[in-house]
């Protein structure tokens, strides 16, 4: 029976996630992810997580340790900013490259770094004040 488990857990088709964020603050959140892709960064976005929700944005197992985050509120307001740049854009989007981004026409945002510790699995919990 245990063997069974096993193939049931590894088997190639079953669907798991693999980098999960889980929205805990009270405010619905686009969100953009950052990570390296055949050795170049790439963002993609968006999306949208509701109030107490989880949403996989990454579904294979994570080749990379570190990914980046940035969310926005309803408004367009950052709610997780951090420290790396890198660029979004204002509809849906996949961007090679982190350099330049105005003047290639993207947005420049602030990412959170995630440090995975080298897990093949990993899920953030955005936390915030919100009221």
């Amino acid at each position: 029976m245990f063997g069974a488990a096993l193939l049931v857990i590894f088997s190639p088709n079953s669907a798991h996630a693999e980098f999960t964020v889980c929205n805990q603050t009270l405010d619905v959140v686009n969100l953009a992810v950052g990570q390296k892709v055949d050795n170049a960064d790439q963002t993609d976005g968006w999306w949208t997580i509701g109030a107490n929700q989880c949403v996989n944005v990454i579904r294979e197992e994570l080749a990379n340790r570190y990914i980046y985050l940035y969310a926005t509120d309803v408004f367009g307001h950052a709610i997780l900013n951090g420290s790396t740049e890198m660029c979004v854009d204002r509809r849906r989007f996949s961007i090679r490259g982190i350099e330049e981004c105005w003047q290639r026409g993207h947005i420049a945002a602030r990412f959170v770094e995630v440090d995975t510790l080298e897990q093949v699995r990993w899920t953030y919990f955005l936390t915030g004040n919100s009221p």
